[in-house]
């Protein structure tokens, strides 16, 4: 099929390529032309394992094009879709739609014949219905449809998450155009992915409910682990315990920092919004929110407390610094509120990040990036692993520290406490 990606982002770019590699004829368009140089150059302008060997790959088949000439690429084909940024508005709960009005205004100037238009940007209910009215303003309704497509792509796991989906999530009343969109992820639902069909509001709705969902989860099982903290239980034992429930299940039951990234922050904030504006209080979303805000300055207390409440010229190593493993992703990591509280306290940090270092933390005093791990732990009061890399699983701690004092927080639990304290080291973990 004839495809045009708008927005090659996170999701706009993982999608594009991955239907190239399913054979169809893909467009991908974008208004900044560094990133388009970028990619016709053969270089990857996010971090996702795997992505730059697929785009190279189906670049040079032809299958995949990067271009600005919106006109050219829509004219060219005849399902678009439109994968711009939807951020939360900066004094606001709302995501900001400015980007998907306009995608949709500029795409009516070009149709000519009948057009697919697919939302896949995370949108609240309702913007399907605005896109179309926008849209209408200029052609005639004969001329397109517009249809709810959310993605469920997870940073780190995206190829995967697009080959193998839980479930493909179609919003449309439109049955000739459900044919076609059926058609185009064919190839997916033949290797098992579940297929669902609704309307488009119900299309929209979908998606920021996993996300609040799942935030509550996470959120749900970094409370249980402050309990376990205090009763001298293992929090591990009661999240396989849960998840042994068949209703339950274990993933999304792992303890950590506060969760983070490019959508549960925002889509937690958003759906809110959407409770307000239909008159419905969501008060356990609410109060997740508060729950996770509340968490990076806890733990950030946690790590004083281990340091005796004494931070001042105390050396600290941070291991990871991105909000989870297998993403250069920073939106929204606890390590933006951890790294700079314990500077303004005097604390000397160095920090190892797999994916390089990091514009955030370049104006703080006394914070340093290390190109690796033993050149950030030596002589270090205190280890932090941050992110669950998985290079950060098999440290040999004695060796890279010649600290005898050395305490280790592991925020991960990538450690067995009764291995580590065998070792005579000093360690802490979440719930635990």
């Amino acid at each position: 099929m004839k495809i045009c990606i708008i927005g090659i982002g996170y999701v706009g770019l993982v999608t594009a390529t991955c239907f190239a590699d399913l054979g169809n004829s893909v467009w991908c368009v974008d208004n900044d032309q560094d990133k388009v140089d970028l990619l016709n150059r053969g270089q990857i302008p996010i971090y996702e394992p795997g992505l730059d060997e697929l785009v190279n790959k189906n670049y040079f088949a032809k299958r995949l094009k990067f271009t600005m000439n919106l006109n050219l690429a829509v004219k060219s084909s005849d399902i678009i879709f439109i994968c711009v940024g939807t951020p939360s508005l900066k004094k606001s709960r709302s995501p900001d739609l400015q980007f998907v009005f306009e995608v949709a205004t500029e795409i009516s100037k070009y149709i000519k014949k009948f057009k697919i238009i697919v939302n896949k940007s995370t949108v609240p209910v309702t913007t399907g219905d605005k896109i179309e009215q926008l849209i209408s303003k200029k052609i005639k309704k004969e001329l397109f449809e517009v249809v709810s497509n959310p993605e469920f792509l997870r940073e780190g796991d995206a190829i995967r998450d697009f080959r193998f989906p839980d479930r493909i999530v179609l919003g449309t009343n439109n049955k000739k155009v459900l044919k076609k969109m059926v058609s185009l992820y064919d190839p997916l639902i033949k290797k098992g992915a579940k297929l669902f069909t609704t309307n488009r509001r119900g299309a929209e709705l979908i998606k920021y409910s996993s996300n609040a969902f799942l935030a509550t989860k996470v959120s749900f099982i970094n409370e249980l682990a402050n309990l376990c903290e205090n009763s001298d239980i293992d929090v591990e034992d009661v999240a396989l315990g849960m998840g042994l429930d068949q209703r339950i299940g274990a993933r999304f039951l792992r303890v950590g920092p506060a969760y983070g990234g490019s959508c549960f922050p925002k889509d937690t904030k958003a759906i809110t919004v959407m409770g307000d504006q239909f008159r419905t209080n969501l008060s356990i979303v609410k109060s997740v929110i508060k729950s996770n805000e509340k968490r990076k300055k806890l733990l950030t207390k946690k790590i004083e407390k281990i340091l005796s409440n004494k931070v001042k010229n105390k050396k600290i190593a941070f291991l990871g610094v991105t909000f989870k493993a297998n993403t250069d992703d920073m939106r929204e990591s606890s390590s933006l509120t951890m790294i700079p509280t314990l500077s303004k306290k005097g604390a000397i940090i160095n920090y190892y990040e797999p994916t390089g270092e990091k514009n955030e933390f370049s104006r703080l005093n006394n914070v340093t990036f290390c190109d690796n791990i033993s050149t950030a732990c030596l002589k270090v009061d205190l280890i932090i692993i941050h992110t669950e890399w998985n290079e950060f699983k098999a440290i040999d701690f004695k060796k890279i520290s010649k600290n005898k004092k050395l305490k280790i927080y592991d925020m991960r639990n990538l450690y067995s406490p009764h291995k580590m304290n065998k070792q005579g080291l000093s360690y802490y973990s979440i719930g635990r």
